[in-house]
């Protein structure tokens, strides 16, 4: 089944790009580890996810994109066609000479109603080439304007005319130190709004992926693009094709849908977050050897301890024994406090897999009381390596990795609306302080709910 993918904004056409062109040389390239038939299994899987083909054989992304300025658009289309592996169907997009300056109400009220029509006309071309469709995934940032105003908008309306489609949405978390005054409002906004339309919201935050690419990656001077192609490569290793349970002979052919299945048992609980490992450079990969215990042992202490790098992992944490409740989030023990999980999903790739042990991940210990371990933890396996690592492991987690940071956002919107600072930049364009205040009510409620697991 295919997925349609939404590039929303600055931010959601770069990492898109970037996505598309991590999964077009993961599939370009063979494994001696693999037979023949296994190599063209997969490949075949993975252009019926993200690709079309036009005649001259040049792979098209199932793509549509939307910015209110050019530029972007403009570079990401000659980029990918300049690579000569793939390219975006020079029709699937839209853009304007003007952004959003910034302002969620502004993309989501003016903007997103204005071109709606041809949005989702673009949207219905782009389902129509799908035999089969699997759902959307949208990407964009959560503190932008045209990203997160717009894109707001436009998952509602993927809602409202695929309502029995999966939606997932991936958001970028902004920078802790700042990137516009008003990103705790824009954010806010934009998680209350896609909490309503979507089926799970995929997080990565710029500030955890900025160090992996300064101690992991050795970067001296970090780019945008930097950071981009870590998170496309996070992205590639658990939307690349897998086999979705023990002894398949086949792809798992709906990729949103197993993905929701292993991770969203609950509407209350859809914040998602995803850690790879290992993660270096090229030079230090050549003199780097991994075993599977040692990867699956970092992997559950990561999440455990809520690291999202294996360098600098807290190895105090521990989960709570039996009996023994969990201290309280204000206790003093709050920075070895314990992440606990509703559900986790392992993807492992490459050599020996089918002999990886990841019986730790169903230990009853690190899930909610309401669940059934045996039914919160999946696990996807391949032997076909990806991106150059012999072999590699992702987490997808739902589970309270996300209640400090969310807490922390809602608090300092809240501040800031109490004081009815740059309210009226909002108002202006149809926001009312009753909507800031449904949206408020809305992250209490998931703050709440995360806090109480």
């Amino acid at each position: 089944m295919s997925i349609v993918t939404v590039q929303l904004g600055q931010c959601g056409n770069q990492i898109g790009y970037e996505v598309f062109n991590a999964i077009c040389n993961d599939f370009h390239s063979t494994h001696g580890l693999c037979s023949k038939k296994e190599n063209e299994s997969y490949q075949e899987a993975c252009k019926e996810r993200f690709f079309s083909e036009e005649k001259t054989g040049v792979p098209v992304a199932r793509a549509v994109l939307v910015d209110m300025e050019p530029k972007v658009i403009s570079q990401t289309l000659s980029m990918a066609a300049r690579s000569g592996h793939w390219k975006y169907d020079h029709q699937s997009h839209f853009c304007q000479k003007q952004g959003s300056g910034n302002n969620w109400a502004n993309g989501y009220s003016v903007h997103g109603p204005r071109y709606r029509d041809v949005i989702m006309n673009l949207v219905q071309k782009e389902a129509e080439k799908c035999d089969r469709l699997s759902g959307f995934f949208t990407v964009m940032s959560m503190a932008g304007g045209t990203g997160s105003g717009m894109g707001a908008f436009v998952t509602q309306c993927l809602r409202d005319v695929f309502p029995t489609s999966f939606i997932l949405n991936q958001v970028i978390w902004p920078y802790g130190t700042g990137e516009v005054i008003v990103q705790n409002y824009n954010s806010v906004l934009t998680l209350s709004h896609l909490y309503q339309s979507s089926d799970a919201l995929l997080v990565h935050e710029n500030d955890a992926i900025h160090k992996i690419c300064a101690q992991l990656m050795n970067i001296k001077k970090i780019s945008f693009r930097d950071v981009n192609q870590v998170i496309a490569h996070q992205l590639g290793s658990v939307f690349q094709p897998t086999y979705s349970s023990e002894g398949a002979s086949q792809y798992s052919r709906s990729p949103l849908g197993d993905l929701m299945e292993s991770l969203v048992p609950h509407p209350e609980f859809k914040m998602l977050g995803l850690r790879n490992i290992p993660q270096m450079s090229e030079n230090s990969l050549a003199y780097s050897t991994f075993t599977w215990p040692g990867l699956i042992k970092h992997l559950r202490q990561m999440l455990i301890a809520n690291a999202k790098m294996e360098e600098g992992i807290n190895w105090q944490v521990r989960p709570p024994l039996p009996g023994h409740p969990v201290p309280p989030k204000a206790s003093p023990n709050k920075a070895l406090h314990f992440n606990t999980s509703i559900a986790n999903l392992v993807v492992l790739r490459g050599k020996d897999v089918q002999s990886v042990d990841v019986g730790g991940f169903r230990d009853p210990a690190l899930y909610t009381s309401w669940l059934n371990p045996q039914e919160a933890f999946n696990v996807w396996k391949t032997p076909r390596a990806f991106n150059k690592y012999e072999k590699s492991a992702s987490l997808v987690s739902n589970s309270q990795f996300l209640l400090k940071l969310m807490d922390n956002i809602v608090g300092k919107a809240w501040n800031m609306f109490a004081s009815k600072a740059y309210v009226h930049q909002y108002t202006k364009f149809g926001i009312e302080e009753e909507d800031f205040l449904d949206c408020f009510t809305t992250l209490e409620q998931v703050i709440a709910s995360y806090a109480s697991l």
